[in-house]
């Protein structure tokens, strides 16, 4: 299933510092030696070339943080893609509601493991972060999900947060792109004498985060609508809010304080720049361990179903499509790259999938018990 209806996606680490700097060096080898030898002087200092270098590292995160942008894609979508892409990339992946039989049909036989983003997916993107309550009813469904299949939420948030939000004590929680991961405090009542699952794979920094978070707060506070959130395991500067002329003077301050710290790293997520520990963990690696702590490491009976609809989540869609095993399932309204299999166009699209998901269960055990 994760093998068809996929399209390979560009780079999906959102600012590689050493990727710009790599690009600089090489645009310091060719344009600005051209351009030096157009102008007067015929030389530049090196300071002029450490300002060049500087200028469009800032210029890259910009374009970045511009290209991640909701309203951004919004306000081109009459004009980008053109409608054969669109179409073609609409055909590639089609919606999970329309395709939900064809779907259920691959889980024949096999055990359903349920993974969701919060921001987006659950709940929808709104401008404080801090007000990203899930529904009733959307919690209701959820609820009714992990009656029947192991459900696990998988976010960039911090897990206490989301707990807060979803208040459903039956789920994994995934916080922190997978770093700070707990089960259920009963265990797994899908696995015989299962043990609370608890897992940080980078504790060793969270002194480190406290104070980029702290040094970010100040350094911030002059700049109207930006909002930093301390998320345990990274650090994330929220700019839904801020005007658009003042993303690179925030884009600077944030390459400021990140210049101090070697061991971390920026990434980028929907009108969010996120500050992490430089370690080979992401939302991938999380969805391979909590199928592991489930007892599916190995196994060829599982069906895993991820749905998110934000870039971080690609290397899950990514996890999935190499193990050959279950679908992803994108998050958008607008054509984007993605290796996810499926679509679903918003949070509420989302809600009625995991309600089907139910009633289909439901019908299933039903029959079973007629038999």
């Amino acid at each position: 299933m994760t093998k068809r209806n996929v399209v390979v996606s560009g780079p999906r680490s959102a600012l590689s510092l050493a990727t710009m700097k790599a690009a600089a060096a090489a645009v310091s080898n060719s344009s600005i030696l051209a351009a030096a030898a157009i102008h007067k002087p015929r030389f530049i200092t090196i300071s002029q070339k450490k300002q060049i270098l500087k200028d469009l590292e800032i210029s890259t995160w910009v374009d970045s943080m511009r290209a991640s942008s909701p309203t951004h894609i919004h306000s081109t979508a009459t004009t980008s893609p053109p409608d054969n892409i669109r179409s073609s990339w609409l055909m590639d992946h089609p919606s999970a509601l329309e395709m939900f039989q064809e779907i259920m049909g691959a889980t024949k036989g096999k055990q359903i493991a349920m993974f969701l983003d919060y921001d987006g997916t659950l709940s929808p993107i709104v401008d404080d972060p801090d007000r990203a309550f899930i529904s009733d009813t959307m919690r209701r469904a959820v609820r009714n999900v992990a009656t029947h299949f192991p459900t696990a939420i998988v976010t960039g948030r911090c897990r206490d947060k989301v707990y807060d939000f979803v208040r459903l004590a039956e789920l994994y929680y995934a916080g922190s792109h997978g770093m700070d991961i707990k089960g259920p405090a009963k265990g797994s009542k899908y696995i015989k004498g299962s043990q609370t699952v608890f897992f940080q794979p980078a504790g060793e920094f969270l002194p480190m985060i406290d104070e980029v978070y702290k040094v970010l707060q100040e350094k911030t506070r002059s700049i109207l609508g930006a909002y930093v959130e301390n998320n345990k395991f990274c650090v994330s500067v929220h700019f839904r809010r801020v005007d658009e002329k003042k993303w690179s003077g925030l884009a600077n301050v944030v390459r400021l304080v990140l210049k101090e710290y070697p061991k971390l790293q920026l990434n980028q997520g929907r009108k969010v720049l996120e500050i992490r520990p430089i370690i080979k963990w992401d939302k991938g690696k999380a969805l391979e361990f909590l199928l592991e702590s489930l007892g599916f490491a190995n196994c060829t009976d599982v069906f895993p179903i991820y749905i998110g609809d934000d870039r971080t989540d690609e290397d899950a869609f990514k996890v999935l499509r190499d193990r050959g095993q279950g679908i992803g399932i994108v998050v958008s309204k607008v054509p984007k790259p993605t290796l996810a299999s499926y679509r679903l166009r918003e949070p509420s699209e989302v809600m009625d999938f995991l309600q089907r998901l139910v009633k289909w269960k439901r019908l299933s055990l039903g029959r079973q018990f007629r038999t």
